[in-house]
């Protein structure tokens, strides 16, 4: 059977991204805008990125329905997710989804226009045009200074109405991102921790057939 759930359904940022274009127009706080800027210039030099993170769901009353963890490899174009029994990989060409529940993939031609979402546009221009942003007070964690931007989507149908990112003021990274869904349920994704700029083989970001044995193959190239 086909793939009814794709890992990005549950994977970080993608819940309040859209990439939709809109005509509206709203101004938006410079000094946020300087330091989204700033992470996203960041993140272009790096030749890779290896990250684990972990995600939270809280309901309205602060109690905790699940926690996952997972981890993002990402080269150039190409990239590989693992969360929870799920993965996805893509060489820049082709995308593998792979259900380990359902021991079945499924596989699509990679889009590279600005709907297409992939892991590398999480960490970059995300919030160019779908959301408004502030800066709020900075904060402590740990001995990291965390500098908090809201955003609000420009969509008010999304099924969230506001989010935060806390990004680290000395490195210039994404710390987390908290998602507020309009049913009271928060998503909060926390980066646990990153490795920059090293040697990733090619064959991580294709999924080989003959590493699962007896997998369902839907290819809908």
């Amino acid at each position: 059977m086909i793939i009814k759930k794709l890992l990005f359904s549950t994977l970080f940022l993608m819940a309040f991204t859209s990439y939709a274009q809109n005509t509206y127009i709203g101004k938006s706080d410079p000094d946020a805008k300087k330091i989204l800027d700033d992470v996203s210039a960041k993140f272009k030099t790096y030749k890779s990125v290896m990250a684990h993170f972990t995600l939270k769901i809280e309901n309205p009353s602060g109690k905790v329905l699940g926690t996952k963890t997972g981890v993002v490899n990402m080269e150039g174009s190409k990239y590989r997710v693992s969360i929870s029994g799920q993965e996805i990989y893509s060489d820049g060409t082709n995308i593998w989804t792979y259900d380990k529940s359902a021991n079945e993939v499924q596989i699509t031609k990679f889009d590279a226009s600005a709907n297409t979402i992939t892991p590398q546009k999480m960490f970059t221009n995300f919030y160019d045009k779908d959301f408004l942003y502030k800066l709020n007070d900075e904060k402590k964690s740990g001995n990291k200074t965390l500098e908090e931007i809201e955003l609000t989507p420009v969509d008010k149908t999304k099924s969230f109405f506001k989010v935060l990112v806390d990004v680290d003021k000395k490195t210039k990274t994404i710390v987390s991102t908290e998602v507020f869904q309009k049913t009271g349920d928060r998503y909060i994704y926390t980066v646990t921790s990153m490795k920059v700029n090293t040697n990733i083989p090619d064959k991580l970001f294709e999924f080989n057939v003959k590493d699962y044995p007896k997998v369902e193959v839907v290819d809908l190239r």
